[in-house]
């Protein structure tokens, strides 16, 4: 069945990124599935010829590999998932690329870590870089840097979800198609009879987030919660995702087409300017600013700047200019911003009005900590 929304998502999208993840990419027993790598090129391959960009974010190399390496089981050592995902980049990337070029495109392989992306001049240089491909007749295939990444090939869930996410806000792409061993977001446990697939998801809320369901354990690194991260992320940006089973035939051509497969998570509201996304999404916080109830209200609520009569205290050094993240008495984070104050002058000025900054620093540069255009809400608000 076809769904008008969708079919709307779908047809103004482009560039439109695509993620892929390890259970879709192997067997059963781990190893890289070749036949579905070509399944996929050709499904990428009509949606360039429909005048769409696209942009993959490819799990897979370890499970590449493996197979390379002839391993029935991942292994627990980092030394040797390092090596193993060496190895398995280089076919994981080989395999793409083959079947692409009978279409007459290339593979370009693009490796990232989350902190490629927090330095801006690095983050531009990246989008720069993908923009490029796209106009050189390449397919970028990005994947988590798993060679020299330490923490994520030993957590329980990965980054390529997040990196996905990332890779969207990065290049304003109206829609983010997250292709995993699942049919979407479940409003139970999954292999309950009773539970049914969420269609459509507005606002991820408390109830939304109460539906996650880890993912079994083995193969691959990322989990429901990852995914429902990244949603949260690229709706936040303004941007549409689509959680589907990459393993249903011709997945991507039906998702292309409007058909209600999976789960839609929508956007919030307007798309967020590239600055912004760079602020809220990509650049780590220095530090970390409390805010009270009425802070709070004045910025997610009335979209309006940050003072500093509104701060009860502050987290860590930083200096003006650097992201800091807004949180609440409880820790809920609520936004980020670009500090006017370092953390030695915020210490002094904790609670107090703006006309009374100038008296306690001898200076008063700006009546805001942080201004509003220089502000991301990072929490979905729950009239949007």
């Amino acid at each position: 069945m076809v769904d008008l929304i969708r079919q709307e998502i779908a047809a103004t999208a482009s560039p439109i990124v695509v993620k892929v993840g390890t259970r879709v990419l192997t067997r059963a027993n781990g190893q890289l599935d070749e036949d579905r790598i070509g399944h996929l090129a050709d499904q990428f391959h009509r949606l360039i010829a429909q005048g769409k960009q696209v942009v993959l974010v490819s799990s897979g190399a370890v499970g590449a590999g493996m197979s390379a390496l002839e391993l029935t089981a991942r292994p627990p050592d980092l030394a040797q998932l390092q090596a193993v995902a060496a190895v398995g980049q280089a076919k994981l990337i080989e395999s793409y690329d083959r079947r692409l070029r009978k279409h007459g495109y290339h593979a370009a392989q693009v490796l990232l870590t989350a902190a490629d992306l927090q330095d801006r001049t690095s983050y531009l240089n990246v989008r720069n870089t993908i923009s490029s491909l796209l106009s050189l007749n390449a397919l970028p295939i990005i994947n988590e840097n798993d060679t020299v990444a330490v923490d994520e090939l030993m957590r329980t869930f990965g980054d390529n979800d997040c990196l996905a996410a990332l890779v969207t806000t990065l290049l304003g792409a109206p829609l983010l198609i997250i292709l995993s061993d699942v049919d979407g977001l479940y409003d139970g446990p999954p292999d309950s009879e009773n539970s049914q697939v969420i269609p459509t998801v507005r606002r991820i809320d408390e109830k939304i987030s109460s539906y996650i369901q880890a993912f079994r354990p083995g193969l691959g690194k990322g989990g429901m919660a990852t995914k429902l991260n990244a949603a949260k992320t690229c709706t936040l940006a303004g941007e549409n995702v689509i959680l589907a089973n990459g393993r249903e035939p011709n997945i991507v051509a039906r998702i292309a087409a409007g058909e209600t497969i999976g789960t839609a998570f929508l956007a919030q509201g307007k798309t967020v300017t590239h600055w912004k996304r760079w602020i809220g999404f990509s650049a780590k916080p220095a530090g970390i600013l409390h805010i009270d109830p009425g802070a709070k209200n004045a910025v997610v609520a009335q979209g309006g700047s940050l003072l500093a009569v509104g701060i009860k205290g502050l987290t860590g050094v930083f200096h003006k200019g650097d992201v800091v993240a807004l949180q609440d008495k409880a820790g809920q984070e609520h936004a980020r911003g670009l500090t006017n104050y370092d953390s030695d002058e915020l210490h002094k000025i904790v609670g107090l009005r703006s006309d009374q900054i100038a008296e306690k620093l001898g200076h008063c540069t700006h009546t805001e900590v942080i201004h509003r255009d220089n502000l991301v809400i990072t929490e979905p608000v729950a009239n949007s």
